[in-house]
């Protein structure tokens, strides 16, 4: 299932950023195929052996996953738990084959604090939803396709989730169009017009992707390094800013959550720093505290750690 091509990685680019995309055309088109002809059970069957072979065959996730559940669970865990972790990510990569064709009718979607995002809409103002690699953010484009005058536009990196995407984008065409791809010159000038539309923005904010300006922040006990590019850019455009968690459950169950996290409409150049600051902090405590609640939802496969430990080495 592997993918056996490697890019060498530009300078200062992350670890998970350089990252090959463990999976091939075939693989995901016969995946795609068994889960639609043959429905949603059959296909969480196989995930069951996908997760299983990356758990045996993906020494740098299973590595990583192992550090996160120990700070998460605060012991050392068990190979059963870090089953767990893996099912439930291909889990809610399993569930964006029928999200992305709008088949919300397969799942059990709560929404906390859905409220701030319709009074958001109302008022027709553009606003940023900052998430993370925590749960789904797929669930999230989902309830806005249900409902009329939402419109919601994804900023992702895509360099290292081709063939996923391209997949996702033959199934429903229109996905592809609801997103704003990282790295290209005309990224912010797509990212400003979707907000002065009126549309919301979502920004996963919890990678830098390597050079980029980062704030230290305590998370689970040890610092990390949070980037701090997408709070300059809601600062600079006096945007306000939600937080978005959509949290995996297990069976057919997410939990969406919305909080305001901060307000940048009265920022001014003498105080954006301090409240650019005061924002990364609050993200960061708030996302310890849902990823406390749902640990087996944390999804970032790598060393989240390392480069404030890099920094604070001798």
């Amino acid at each position: 299932m592997s993918d056996a091509s490697h890019t060498k990685p530009r300078r200062g680019t992350a670890e998970w950023a350089s990252r090959p995309e463990r999976s091939n055309y075939a693989t995901l088109r016969l995946m795609t195929w068994i889960s639609l002809r043959l429905g949603r059970r059959v296909g969480r069957a196989v995930l069951v052996l996908i997760s299983a072979y990356f758990l045996l065959f993906a020494p740098a996730a299973r590595r990583a996953s192992r550090e996160w559940l120990g700070h998460a669970l605060r012991r050392r865990p068990t190979v059963s738990e870090r089953f767990r972790h893996v099912f439930s990510f291909a889990s809610t990569i399993h569930d964006r084959i029928y999200l992305v064709n709008d088949r919300f009718d397969l799942f059990d979607i709560r929404v906390h604090g859905g409220e701030l995002v319709r009074a958001a809409v109302a008022g027709g103002q553009g606003v940023f939803l900052m998430g993370a690699h925590l749960g789904s953010f797929e669930v999230m484009r989902a309830i806005a396709r249900q409902q009329p005058g939402m419109r919601v536009a994804m900023v992702m990196y895509q360099e290292n989730a081709h063939k996923i995407n391209d997949t996702l984008a033959a199934i429903n065409p229109a996905a592809r169009a609801d997103i704003i791809p990282l790295g290209h010159l005309d990224s912010m000038l797509h990212l400003k017009e979707r907000l002065d539309d009126g549309s919301l923005v979502g920004v996963l904010a919890d990678r830098s992707l390597g050079d980029d300006p980062s704030q230290p922040v305590e998370f689970f006990g040890e610092p990390a390094d949070f980037p701090v590019g997408p709070w300059r850019i809601a600062a600079m455009l006096k945007r306000p800013v939600i937080l978005m968690v959509g949290l995996y459950r297990g069976g057919n169950r997410y939990d969406v959550h919305f909080e305001e996290l901060a307000d940048f409409s009265a920022a001014t150049r003498e105080n954006r720093a301090r409240l650019i600051h005061a924002a990364v902090e609050r993200y960061a405590a708030r996302l310890a505290h849902y990823a406390g609640q749902a640990p087996y939802n944390w999804f970032n496969f790598f060393d989240f750690w390392q480069s404030a430990r890099r920094r604070a080495a001798p």
